[in-house]
């Protein structure tokens, strides 16, 4: 299970991430990256009040509609994710947001493929690869 403060909950959160990010799919995932805004520059900045760390975690949500299966299916489909985004968190920047789409082939789809199918889309989203205009 993520910890609350990692995973993205309200729908703006979502579309803020879907509609900032990169799209990157891979058989059985799509993933949506939205990598945090850069910092300003330091001497720009006034230091902060408090000492503490208060840069922003990396999180991430999932989408698995009707369309991969009953709920029980559903649930499966959520559990599996989790458990593999939770070791791709560790190479996204801070302060970014990760939304993973599940297909209707997600339901089906081995452990190992899903997890090649995360890591791949994930790996590709951070790379930036070619976007392609919609026509």
């Amino acid at each position: 299970m993520l910890p609350a403060a990692q995973r993205l909950r309200r729908s703006d959160e979502f579309a803020e991430a879907i509609r900032r990010g990169r799209r990157a799919g891979r058989g059985a995932v799509v993933v949506h990256l939205s990598l945090a805004a850069p910092a300003p520059d330091a001497a720009d900045q006034t230091p902060p009040a408090c000492t503490q760390d208060t840069s922003p975690d990396v999180r991430a949500g999932f989408v698995v509609s009707k369309a991969v299966g009953c709920a029980v299916v559903r649930n499966r489909v959520k559990r599996r994710l989790r458990h593999l985004v939770r070791a791709e968190l560790a190479w996204l920047p801070s302060g970014s947001a990760l939304v993973v789409r599940a297909l209707p082939a997600a339901a089906t789809a081995s452990p190992a493929q899903l997890g090649a199918d995360v890591s791949a889309a994930v790996q590709s989203a951070l790379a930036g690869g070619a976007r392609r205009r919609r026509r």
